[in-house]
């Protein structure tokens, strides 16, 4: 009963209160991005969603515009703290997670939750085996069980374990520990970047039109 119908009340209703003060607080960061390098202020990048039906998902940039994808070897996503590709307000957006705020359009629309599985690029689809997607009957979130406890230290399985750990334990107590547990990790700045020996092995990957990315 929570989680197909409680739930997405509980994130629709958090989602309208919350509105009007991520409202105020994106004023100054869209000034700052635009300060920046003038490039656009929003990322829209195509994400996995519920049922593995693909939707937008919106973020302020933090990366150059057409920034090359870089990944890692298990095809998760490249973060450093030397990453010149991304600009320095980013830097700041990224840790302290300010950059998801704008995916609170998404919630409103009924395309994430504010806690469940953090949506993958719709390539990743494929790399899903067929006893590995029950979580993807879930609404993706903003941040989840994964996000809070390993950010980016998981590497791309232990990401889909977990993130089927949290679809079979779901419950508003577990997503409760969830948010302080993000809240303290944001605080700390707790796994921000992946693990020394992962971003050894990354690799370049442009997309398929030979454009980069603007985000991650």
């Amino acid at each position: 009963m929570y989680k197909h119908f409680f739930k997405p009340l509980f994130d629709f209703f958090l989602a309208l209160t919350a509105l009007p003060f991520i409202l105020l607080l994106c004023i100054p960061v869209a000034i700052a991005i635009k300060a920046d390098d003038k490039g656009p202020v929003f990322y829209c990048g195509k994400r996995i969603g519920r049922n593995g039906k693909p939707f937008k998902m919106v973020k302020f940039r933090t990366m150059k515009v057409n920034a090359p994808d870089i990944r890692l070897n298990d095809g998760s996503t490249y973060n450093s703290d030397d990453d010149d590709r991304v600009t320095k307000v980013g830097k700041f957006l990224r840790k302290t997670s300010i950059d998801e705020l704008p995916q609170i359009f998404n919630i409103l629309k009924f395309q994430m939750s504010f806690i469940g599985p953090r949506p993958d690029p719709v390539d990743w689809l494929e790399k899903y085996a067929d006893d590995e997607r029950d979580f993807l009957k879930l609404r993706p979130g903003v941040t989840g069980y994964n996000q809070a406890y390993f950010r980016n230290s998981a590497d791309g399985q232990q990401k889909i374990d977990n993130d089927n750990y949290y679809d079979k334990h779901i419950s508003l107590w577990f997503d409760i520990k969830i948010f302080f547990k993000t809240f303290i990790c944001v605080v700390k700045k707790e796994n921000v970047n992946v693990s020394a020996d992962r971003v050894e092995s990354a690799v370049e990957e442009q997309e398929s039109n030979g454009k980069g990315n603007d985000d991650a």
